[in-house]
């Protein structure tokens, strides 16, 4: 696990870059800390961002509610064994979606599945996030999205698990989203449903198996 002094570090570096309106930064900011979370990026990299406020981001990130919490823990840690305290922490995947057109992609999964725009990045734009609750897609601008000209059968994009599926189904059904598949019961006793979007990237929907 990284040390006090690595935090500290990181903190300073969101505070620059902050300073320095290094766009992605922005994103991590209205994503973590739920006071920005209101706020456009550009609202964000406008606003007041202090070396407390860069603490706090970085101990969130790693899981603390606070920047005390974190150095507490971190404490604790340390008398712990060094393979524990070497033991990377992955925090959360953001799958990436090659599409043919960023805006349009970005009107389908608000449209049909209830997604909204976090960000586009680009004039026209070629980069893109889009979110709902905890999940988070990337939007990435290509000329032949891979799966368009020949879709393969069952190759998914992205998988996103959720607790309560059938509400979310008949949601996207009345919403008349493009199933690849409908709901069903897998054998090793998932739920899932597919949908395709229009550049042929399959995203699945899934409960965790009993």
């Amino acid at each position: 696990m990284p040390t006090l002094e690595h935090h500290k570090k990181q903190a300073k570096l969101y505070l620059k870059w902050h300073r320095e309106r290094y766009y992605p930064v922005a994103d991590a900011i209205g994503s973590i800390l739920p006071r920005f979370r209101h706020l456009t990026d550009s609202q964000i990299l406008d606003h007041g961002f202090k070396l407390a406020d860069a603490q706090e981001l970085v101990a969130r990130k790693s899981g603390f509610e606070s920047w005390l919490a974190l150095k507490k823990g971190l404490q604790t840690v340390t008398d712990r064994t060094a393979t524990d305290a070497a033991r990377p922490f992955l925090a959360f995947a953001e799958p990436q979606l090659f599409v043919s057109d960023i805006e349009a992609a970005c009107d389908f999964y608000r449209q049909k599945l209830g997604f909204e725009t976090r960000f586009t990045y680009g004039e026209p734009p070629f980069y893109a996030q889009i979110i709902r609750d905890g999940a988070r897609l990337n939007l990435r601008h290509i000329d032949k999205p891979p799966f368009a000209a020949n879709p393969a059968d069952d190759l998914l994009a992205a998988t996103i698990v959720l607790d309560n599926i059938k509400p979310l189904f008949l949601e996207f059904q009345a919403a008349e989203a493009p199933f690849h598949q409908t709901l069903r019961t897998e054998p090793w006793g998932a739920r899932t449903f597919i949908v395709r979007d229009p550049d042929g990237n399959l995203i699945c929907f899934a409960t965790s198996a009993n």
